[in-house]
């Protein structure tokens, strides 16, 4: 029987007794459980076979609950929350004494956003705590962007993924914290550098550390497929070079002519970056369940959604 449901009371119910849901964000689905409850914290770590060092992310219902999870607010963290809440962005902060080490690894920082998924805003409102929720796949896995995805990895462990369709963005939010109340872009995500950058000027990159991380996403392997991953900017050559191996093609914008590949997805033909970020993680998806020997994948223009989806590759294989 499947655990796919649209049922919101359910979830209420699940969460309200210290159980873990799937929901629906418009970056990836996250894995849930009431940030209070150590019982509900400690089985997203188990689930995710995630290790403890590194932290969640709390999801809240609006920007004025804000004050409730964090100590201090930088001038320019309102300005962005103001600008990009509901949305794909993380703010890491001071966190009050209130929010559990458990969540934050330790830190005196809490990582926080508001999504802006219709489904999960009603599931926040009516819920009387906020909700932790990394990706809900296990640790290194492609993240999920359908409740099919969920459902495939935890059929066992779970009881309920909320349905809420497919997920808009399609990459994880991005996470930026403050170091001398300025920010800082620990992860690269579905809000670009480019539209920070127009609402509070020049911004850092800080998104590699694989030890004690300041906020997930940070480790250099992630988001990976089981199948091995080539992250190239000349695919036409990467097949001569693979061959005879069954070969999967991920490429950006225009399909290649060519009786060595086994299967290939273009992820837009119009060559838009948004569209492109939305398909990535269900075209890799598509492409691991096939049993290839290879995924070659085409590298992204370098800007906007193109660097965040970069990223992401660039963790999830090894570039040739």
């Amino acid at each position: 029987m499947s655990i796919i449901s649209k049922d919101i009371q359910k979830a209420i119910s699940l969460l309200e007794n210290e159980e873990l849901v799937a929901i629906p964000t418009e970056t990836v689905y996250g894995l849930a459980g009431n940030i209070f409850s150590e019982k509900a914290i400690k089985k997203i770590f188990e689930t995710k076979k995630r290790p403890f060092f590194n932290p969640l992310i709390v999801h809240i219902s609006s920007v004025d609950e804000l004050e409730t999870i964090v100590a201090e607010i930088p001038e320019k963290a309102r300005i962005l929350a103001n600008n990009f809440w509901p949305g794909s962005m993380t703010l890491v902060l001071k966190k009050n004494k209130n929010i559990p080490d458990l969540i934050t690894a330790s830190k005196d920082t809490v990582a926080v956003r508001v999504p802006n998924h219709p489904v999960t805003l009603s599931l926040l409102e009516q819920l009387s705590f906020p909700l932790a929720a990394p990706s809900a796949n296990p640790f290194n896995n492609i993240s999920p962007t359908k409740p099919t995805h969920v459902e495939n990895y935890f059929k066992e462990e779970l009881k309920m993924v909320l349905d809420g369709g497919f997920c808009k963005n399609g990459i994880e939010s991005t996470i930026i914290g403050f170091e001398n109340d300025e920010p800082v872009i620990y992860r690269l995500g579905a809000l670009s550098v480019e539209e920070i950058e127009a609402v509070v000027g020049k911004i850092s990159i800080k998104n590699k550390k694989e030890e004690n991380p300041d906020a997930p996403g940070m480790l250099n392997k992630h988001y990976s497929p089981k199948t091995n991953t080539i992250l190239t900017i000349d695919i036409a050559s990467e097949i001569e070079k693979q061959q005879p191996k069954k070969i999967g093609v991920l490429a950006f914008a225009t399909s290649l002519k060519s009786n060595k590949i086994t299967t290939q997805i273009v992820l837009s033909e119009e060559k838009n970056l948004q569209e492109a970020a939305a398909k990535l993680y269900d075209s890799l998806h598509q492409l691991d369940d096939l049993n290839l020997d290879v995924i070659i994948v085409e590298k992204m223009p370098d800007f906007g959604l193109g660097k965040s989806m970069n990223d992401r590759l660039e963790r999830a294989s090894f570039i040739d």
